[in-house]
């Protein structure tokens, strides 16, 4: 069973502790009485679905001897218009640069992340719609 401590420092800001030790602080604008030091809680979800599917190809590609330099996933969400402000579509376009990259690989690497091993994504499926593309840069 995954664990995390969120614990209440002060404003609106809170500081998450996960299993693994690393801390994250959360908090809100100056608009909702917060002051702007931490990333919003939906900022990181955008950010979970990203780092997810993202490790999930690197990972993929590396076992395909591919020869990625880097890897960026571009994350945009839209939320609902009334409460709860939760993401109806989400959108992730994977930018991988690297050297002769095998454009079946990065497809292929992709479609398992979103379809089979990104646990973020499986969470998020029948919650929001989750579109995604890639895009390979030639270094």
């Amino acid at each position: 069973m995954a664990k995390a401590t969120v614990t209440f420092t002060g404003g609106m800001q809170f500081v998450a502790t996960a299993d693994s030790g690393h801390a994250v602080v959360m908090d809100a604008g100056p608009d909702a009485g917060g002051s702007n030091s931490g990333s919003r809680p939906m900022e990181l979800l955008l950010m979970g679905i990203g780092g997810c599917s993202g490790m999930d190809i690197i990972s993929i590609l590396r076992k395909k001897k591919q020869q990625v330099t880097g890897l960026e996933a571009q994350v945009n969400g839209i939320m609902a218009d009334s409460y709860p402000h939760k993401y109806t579509e989400i959108t992730i376009e994977y930018v991988v640069r690297g050297k002769g990259v095998s454009e079946e690989a990065v497809k292929r690497a992709v479609q398992l992340s979103m379809d089979k091993y990104c646990s973020v994504k499986a969470t998020l499926d029948g919650s929001a719609r989750i579109n995604f593309a890639y895009r390979i840069i030639e270094e």
